[in-house]
């Protein structure tokens, strides 16, 4: 699979593209709040609309778009990296498929460990924990899959320093990510298990 073609390349995209929107056409939804504002999650909390926004009140769509946000050029550069290069090792191992279930899983569970642990009030954003998710699926899939990790390593330890050595990271959904990247990458793997028998009876 060619990358400029990958699901992957197609994600980097879509997520790049919503931080520009969100950093130089904060109000292009035409609602009382900007883009961001409207994607990054949140438990409970007043807005400057004077509204009560969050997924306790219903907004349960920011569990996922919480990946479309960041707080950073350098926190998307940082992020897309990883995800270009852990993603396109994934998504060649276990199709498009397999992969979607891998990352959404990894995506919820990470943000509903940032919903339970965080304060009501503290916004999160970024698709670190997605990201996390695919970390494990690298540990789990390991070097039978024929995966070469000296490309990846340098992002992965970057990647776990920031975690718990800068100020202001959710180390709550990085590691509801793994969890969750660990859970789905296993599941999707026991599918294989009964097709692979069946040919041999």
């Amino acid at each position: 699979m060619k990358e400029r073609n990958s699901l992957t390349t197609y994600l980097i995209v879509v997520i790049s593209g919503f931080y520009l929107t969100a950093s130089y056409y904060p109000n292009i939804l035409h609602t009382s709040l900007p883009l961001q504002q409207e994607l990054f999650l949140i438990k409970d909390a007043y807005f400057p609309d004077g509204q009560l926004h969050g997924v306790n009140q219903g907004e349960y769509w920011r569990l996922i778009t919480v990946a479309l946000t960041h707080g950073s050029f350098t926190h998307l550069l940082f992020n897309m990296l990883a995800l270009f290069q852990l993603g396109n090792i994934i998504e060649n191992i276990y199709g498009k498929t397999k992969y979607v279930v891998i990352l959404l899983g990894s995506l919820v569970t990470a943000s509903f460990a940032s919903y339970l642990f965080n304060p009501s009030v503290q916004p999160a954003v970024g698709a670190s924990g997605m990201i996390f998710g695919l970390f494990a699926a690298l540990l789990i899939t390991g070097r039978k899959n024929g995966i070469e990790y000296k490309n990846v390593v340098g992002v992965i330890v970057v990647n776990l320093l920031i975690t718990f050595l800068v100020p202001n990271i959710d180390w709550h959904a990085h590691v509801g990510g793994l969890i969750g990247g660990a859970i789905f990458t296993t599941l999707v793997r026991g599918f294989n298990g009964p097709q692979k028998r069946l040919r041999y009876i």
